[in-house]
């Protein structure tokens, strides 16, 4: 364990980073990546931060969330059958660079008609002009560097009327070992084995987001840790 270096993040490019990716071996680590978030509970950190934002808005209220990085869709799904459940209206975009991934998402999402996804470059100024209520960004943030995280929260910022949700991975050498184990029993997948690890490395330490927080103005940051090593940081308008 000495030698997993976690001082700082990693800027070690992951295979899921190629907007080229497509075909069979791109559904099979999303759907690998899907059942990991769903077996770690990693869905529920961002939902629960969902219910925060609305805690005080009325059911029947159109509410328009976007989902950054979307991959397979798994989250904005989760997302529906809960809206549905709480009698809330909800407007679900996904957004993903990679328009092979929003195919694959589109097609798992056939039942949900209050899903949409769009491939689009979350610096593109055609991204830039869209306005959402709520923006997530669930294990996505950790694949730009600080400047672009900056630019990008800002963007976000801009775009959402209550708030915006990160969920995101801590960078821990106990996460990178223990995930190590869990691959070996429960994933075969290689890619989806390599980039978990490099996910990892790439993540953030409490301090790398409280540093963060403190150069993008908002009426309350709310960070916290959450299992199975993550963070979420609620940055409430």
């Amino acid at each position: 364990m000495s030698s997993i270096n976690t001082s700082k993040r990693s800027e070690e490019a992951e295979i899921m980073d190629d907007f080229e990716l497509k075909g069979e071996e791109l559904e099979q680590t999303l759907n690998d990546l899907e059942k990991i978030n769903k077996w770690l509970g990693g869905n529920k950190i961002t939902l629960d931060g969902i219910q925060l934002l609305l805690k005080d808005i009325p059911k029947g209220t159109i509410i328009r969330i976007s989902d950054v990085g979307c991959g397979s869709g798994a989250v904005l799904r989760e997302i529906a059958n809960w809206g549905r459940n709480q009698k809330f209206d909800l407007e679900l975009i996904g957004i993903d660079a990679n328009p092979y991934a929003i195919e694959i998402a589109q097609r798992k999402s056939d039942y949900y008609p209050e899903i949409k996804f769009e491939a689009l470059n979350i610096f593109s100024e055609a991204y830039k002009k869209q306005e959402y209520d709520i923006v997530l960004c669930t294990l996505t943030l950790h694949h730009f560097k600080n400047e672009e995280i900056l630019e990008l929260l800002t963007i976000f910022k801009n775009q959402s009327r209550l708030g915006i949700i990160i969920n995101d991975l801590q960078r821990s050498k106990v996460a990178y070992v223990l995930f190590q184990a869990f691959c070996r029993i429960f994933i075969n997948n290689e890619i989806a084995r390599k980039d978990g690890l490099t996910s990892i490395l790439r993540g953030f330490k409490k301090k790398d987001l409280c540093e963060l927080s403190e150069k993008i103005s908002a009426r309350k940051h709310k960070i916290q840790w959450k299992w199975a090593f993550r963070y979420r940081w609620i940055l409430l308008k």
